[in-house]
C-alpha cells in the first residue's frame, strides 16, 4: 500500500542552516506540502536551540519585540526535570528544550531541496501567543489562495494560527483561530454547502481527550457547528491521540484523510479515515491497521523515536506523494495509492452503506 522512497530520508538536520550562528538545528520534522513556480515545496519545521555547555540546559524563546531570549538552568539543579526530550521543566513552569519556526525549501524533482534566494523562506514566531515558538503547518489551496494552519505555542497554552498568501512573498496573518489547547487543524479545500470545513484537535484533560473534530465557517476566521467526529481506540494503534495531517482528498467515495495515532508506548503511526463527501460529520470506515508504522532505523531512532507523523501531501490521479517527519528529527518520503487505501477500507465501506 506504501512504497517508502529509497532516498530516506531526504533532508537531516545537516541540510538546513541555524538561524543564528549560536544555535545549532536538533529536529526538521513534519512539512506542510504545496505545488508553486513548477516546484514541490516544504515549508518544514525547524527545531533549535543553543549549542549545550558542559552542565547546563539551555533553550530560546520569544521576549520584547520578537527578540530571542536564552534561559540556562543548571542541571543539578533540583527544581530541573528532563525526563521528556521535548520538554523542560522547571519548578511548576514548563518550556521547551528548542524553539521552532518554519523554513521554505522546494525541488525540481519532489526528492533534493533546497533553500531558494528569490523570496523569504522563514516565518518567525510573533507576539505573545507564539513566545515558544511556531510549529507543524499545513498548507491548503482555497480559491487561488494558499492558507497556512499551524501550531501556536507560548506559555498561554497551544493554539491554531492561521496565515494566508498568495505569491510567499507577501503573507498575512489572521491570529488565533483555534484557542488552546487546540492543534493538528486541516482545512478542506473546496466548500460543503457553501461553507468552509476544517478538521482539528481540542485535548481534553480530566475530561475528554485527544479526539478528532468538524468545525465549519464562512469565513475561514470564526468557526463554530463543532463536532467530535473520531475518538482514540482502547487496545489499538491509536489508542492515546489522533490528529488529523493534511487537507483531506476528494474520492467518489468520500473525503479521504490520513492522520496520525499515539499508542500507549507513545508510538505513532498513520492509517485513514473516510468522511462522508455532503455531511463530513460522519465517519463511513476508519482504518483498524495502520497504513504506515515507524519501522526504519530513521523512523525509530532519533529526537523522540518510533515517530511517522504526516500533515503534507500532493494528490496526482491516484498517486499520494507524502512528506513526512521521522523520529521527530528528518523528513522521508513515500507514494501511496489512493485506491488501495479505499479497498482497505471496503469491508467497513461495505457494512455503512448498507446500514
Amino acid at each position: 500500500m506504501i512504497q517508502r522512497f529509497k532516498e530516506n530520508p531526504i533532508i537531516n538536520t545537516i541540510d538546513i542552516q541555524p538561524s543564528l550562528p549560536s544555535f545549532i538545528v536538533e529536529c526538521v520534522l513534519n512539512p506542510g506540502v504545496f505545488t508553486f513556480e513548477n516546484k514541490t515545496w516544504l515549508i518544514l519545521r525547524v527545531a533549535e536551540r543553543p549549542v549545550q555547555r558542559e552542565g547546563y540546559v539551555s533553550f530560546p524563546v520569544y521576549g520584547k519585540n520578537d527578540e530571542i531570549q536564552i534561559i540556562e538552568f543548571k542541571k543539578d539543579d533540583p527544581r530541573l526535570e528532563l525526563g521528556d526530550s521535548r520538554l523542560v521543566k522547571y519548578g511548576n513552569k514548563f518550556y521547551l528544550s528548542t524553539i521552532s519556526h518554519l523554513r521554505l525549501v522546494c525541488s525540481d524533482d519532489g526528492i533534493n531541496f533546497y533553500e531558494p534566494n528569490h523570496l523569504p523562506t522563514k516565518i518567525y514566531g510573533k507576539g505573545p501567543l507564539e513566545t515558544y515558538g511556531i510549529e507543524d503547518c499545513r498548507v491548503s489551496f482555497i480559491e487561488d489562495e494558499y492558507f497556512l494552519t499551524y501550531t501556536q505555542v507560548s506559555e498561554n497554552g497551544v493554539g491554531v494560527g492561521l496565515m494566508r498568501t498568495k505569491d510567499w512573498r507577501s503573507i498575512k496573518r489572521e491570529g488565533m483561530i483555534f484557542s488552546p489547547h487546540n492543534k493538528d487543524c486541516c482545512l478542506f479545500e473546496h466548500k460543503i454547502n457553501d461553507k468552509y470545513f476544517a478538521l482539528h484537535r481540542p485535548s481534553g484533560i480530566e475530561l475528554g481527550g485527544n479526539f478528532i473534530w468538524l468545525a465549519s465557517s464562512y469565513d475561514l476566521l470564526h468557526w463554530g457547528g463543532h463536532k467530535c467526529i473520531a475518538r482514540t481506540r482502547a487496545d489499538s494503534w491509536d489508542s492515546v491521540r489522533i490528529g488529523a495531517g493534511a487537507s483531506p482528498i476528494k474520492t467518489e467515495l468520500g473525503w479521504l484523510e490520513i492522520y496520525h495515532g499515539a499508542d500507549a508506548h507513545h508510538k505513532y503511526h498513520l492509517g485513514a479515515i473516510l468522511l462522508d463527501l455532503d455531511d463530513p460529520s460522519i465517519v463511513l470506515a476508519r482504518s483498524n491497521e495502520p497504513i504506515l508504522s515507524p519501522e526504519m532505523d530513521y523512523e525509530t531512532k532519533g529526537f523522540f523515536g518510533n515517530v511517522v507523523f504526516t500533515n503534507g501531501h500532493l494528490v496526482d490521479g491516484d498517486q499520494i506523494t507524502m512528506y513526512y517527519g521521522a523520529s521527530d528529527e528528518v523528513i522521508c518520503g513515500a507514494t501511496l495509492s489512493i485506491n488501495e487505501i479505499l479497498k482497505s477500507l471496503e469491508a467497513q465501506l461495505s457494512k455503512t452503506m448498507k446500514a
